[in-house]
């Protein structure tokens, strides 16, 4: 298998206590973007002092600023489903839990739908438990359908991530034909005991099986996966060894690695207190991770979501974070549950506020908020996505489609304080493109859009 436990524990046994010149060596290392070796990986991590870890931040900073310029993607998740079959010790859908369990009718998934494209999301996360019975394969796709086909105004969904259990190649198949962005599955813990323990009983229960997911649905022609670790579960260093191993094999073996990493931390949920888990991460070893996982795999998009509060998030947004949710709801029919004042969550939310009030936020720090889905639709997804990205190019894409999101979205949906905040920006930006060509042909959609025109990119 490629989670090499005993070579991990080795390799964090032999770099206990880093000398500064050992991570400074590191540092240079990373500097140069040839990556870096787990030994590297996990001297970083062992670093404690807190000159090391500021070098390490403004580091993790600058890679961020080179590869990412100002743009960060803006998404929300969609829940369908609480049916599931699994036990998951950490989870308020876990089998055990007693409540009354409900998956969305296609009329209630449109509905949803709509009202996050009132809140001017284009790009969306599906969302549901591990049930054959109650949400079969079947029910994802229609959903899928349901969400494509689903318009408000202007509103419409463009891209769909989807993170549903670990399946078979044949299954694969049916999702990348219906066109879904990245697939997403957290590995939870990459510990082989912590997972085991932490999945009694359950069809998830299978280590292997569960790590194996992403190999099943790239033979099936799917070439954007997205990874993740719950944190918490088990000790934070072993994790972060587990996701460079786990990405290494990916490329590999199909040539490709994770197109995204989320880092959530384990929260309060239904019949879920943190009270036995020995490897909560307190901020600062959290922070450290980020910053480390954005030094490793430096064209690897990081997304935070909700569970973080704001002052967090926008930490993390400096040194690392490049993919953030707003507004999002963690219950089934959640965003309909909340306008009537009576929303229900998977797991405790610590961001409350709308994409208008996370918008301006963004703006104010210098970012461009983006809702593009440019690259999946124009096939620039997996290694052709990764060699546009290493190479450079993908700047002459990336910041005039976030120009133009951010437009389209200011003009549907924007009050005029964030119109404003977003033209002054925008201006600015575009003055920025370095080719004209493309500047030009920004300009011109711009002023396409002002008149009544939407959807463009390059």
């Amino acid at each position: 298998m490629f989670i090499n436990h005993d070579f991990i524990y080795k390799i964090l046994e032999e770099t206990k206590n880093p000398s500064n010149e050992e991570i400074k060596e590191v540092l240079e290392k990373a500097k140069k973007r040839d990556g870096l070796s787990y030994k590297d990986i996990a001297i970083l991590l062992q670093a404690e002092d807190k000159n090391d870890l500021e070098e390490i931040y403004k580091l993790a900073g600058e890679i961020k600023k080179d590869i990412y310029g100002k743009r960060v993607v803006v998404f929300a998740p969609l829940y369908v489903s609480d049916y599931c079959v699994n036990n998951c010790v950490y989870c308020g859908y876990k089998r055990d839990n007693k409540f009354t369990r409900r998956k969305l009718t296609m009329e209630e998934v449109a509905e949803e739908v709509r009202i996050l494209e009132q809140m001017g999301h284009k790009r969306l996360a599906l969302e549901l438990g591990e049930d054959p019975v109650n949400a079969p394969i079947d029910y994802a796709l229609e959903c899928l359908d349901t969400i494509y086909k689903t318009q408000n105004a202007n509103g419409e969904i463009r891209r769909v991530n989807v993170n549903i259990a670990a399946t078979t190649v044949e299954n694969y198949k049916k999702l990348n034909e219906k066109g879904i962005g990245t697939y997403i599955l957290f590995q939870e813990t990459y510990h082989e005991d912590s997972y085991n323990k932490m999945h009694p009983k359950s069809l998830k229960g299978n280590y292997e099986y569960h790590l194996t997911a992403f190999d099943r649905a790239m033979e099936a022609g799917i070439d954007d996966v997205g990874a993740g670790v719950l944190f918490g579960l088990a000790d934070p260093r072993f994790e972060v060894l587990g996701l460079m191993m786990h990405n290494a094999h990916l490329e590999e073996k199909y040539g490709v690695g994770f197109h995204t990493i989320s880092v959530p931390r384990l929260q309060p949920a239904k019949g879920v207190t943190l009270e036995n888990y020995p490897h909560l991460l307190d901020d600062k070893m959290f922070k450290k991770v980020v910053a480390i996982l954005r030094i490793a795999v430096p064209f690897t998009g990081l997304i935070l979501s909700t569970r973080e509060t704001p002052e967090m998030r926008r930490e993390l947004l400096k040194y690392g974070v490049s993919q953030i949710s707003a507004g999002s709801s963690t219950g089934v029919g959640g965003y309909k549950q909340r306008e009537e004042g009576e929303e229900v969550k998977q797991f405790k939310t610590n961001d409350e506020r709308s994409p208008i009030e996370i918008l301006k936020e963004l703006l104010d720090d210098g970012y461009i908020p983006s809702y593009c889905t440019a690259c999946y639709r124009k096939g620039r997804t997996g290694d052709r996505f990764m060699a546009l990205a290493k190479s450079g190019n993908i700047k002459y894409v990336c910041e005039p489609n976030a120009i133009m999101t951010l437009l389209e979205f200011t003009l549907d949906y924007g009050d005029k304080e964030l119109y404003d905040k977003a033209q002054e920006i925008i201006n600015t930006e575009v003055e920025n493109i370095p080719r004209e060509d493309i500047k030009n042909m920004t300009k011109v959609s711009l002023e396409k859009m002002k008149n009544g025109e939407r959807d463009f990119y390059l």
